[in-house]
């Protein structure tokens, strides 16, 4: 599979060459876009739009662990995503997660950080943590919020690994929902965008 946002550049892409060459024959004959072609330069926008945001969306794994263990790693590895702004570097972390964090976000998850919205569906936060050394990978765990998935703790599906990718919970984990729940109104995440 390819990664929801190399699609979604290569059609915004394809839609501003359409564009481009589309305007250039009124720009080079000195005449205004008719209103009826500007109409059907927004419809095609709109479209181009819509279906890079649907191919995106039938991109992302399944909430199974599996699926999503396999996502973050091959097919779009969270390494290459970045780090959730205002978490640029490694942190100190406390119970139940590791002694310092890297808390890396999906580019979905980092544009809403940025603009300080709530995560939409489909956003990806992967934390990894660290024992006392800094140096050694105790857990990696996921969260990955999806439609209708579990309406009760804010549609989040949690995960955790080891670092070979062995699962240690998934799904819809009591614990973490019960933690989290604490920062329901914050979106249910303890590292809000800075």
């Amino acid at each position: 599979m390819v990664g929801g946002g190399i699609i979604i550049k290569k059609h915004i892409i394809i839609f501003l060459i359409i564009t481009l060459v589309f305007a250039a024959s009124f720009i080079n004959t000195g005449e205004c876009l008719p209103a009826s072609e500007s109409g059907i330069l927004e419809l095609l926008s709109a479209v181009v739009i819509e279906r890079s945001l649907m191919r995106a969306e039938e991109n992302l794994p399944l909430t199974d662990a599996q699926d999503l263990w396999s996502y973050i790693t091959e097919t779009n590895p969270y390494r290459r995503w970045g780090l959730l702004p205002g978490y640029e570097r490694m942190y100190k972390g406390k119970s139940p997660h590791g002694d310092y964090l890297k808390l890396y976000a999906n580019p979905m998850a980092v544009n809403a950080a940025r603009k300080k919205m709530t995560m939409p569906n489909g956003s990806i936060i992967v934390q990894e943590n660290y024992g006392p050394d800094r140096k050694t990978i105790m857990a990696i765990t996921p969260m990955y919020k999806v439609k209708g998935y579990n309406t009760e703790a804010g549609d989040w599906f949690w995960a955790k690994y080891a670092s070979n990718g062995n699962v240690f919970i998934s799904g819809k984990p009591a614990d973490c929902i019960d933690c989290h729940r604490t920062k329901e109104a914050k979106g249910w995440l303890f590292a809000e965008p800075k």
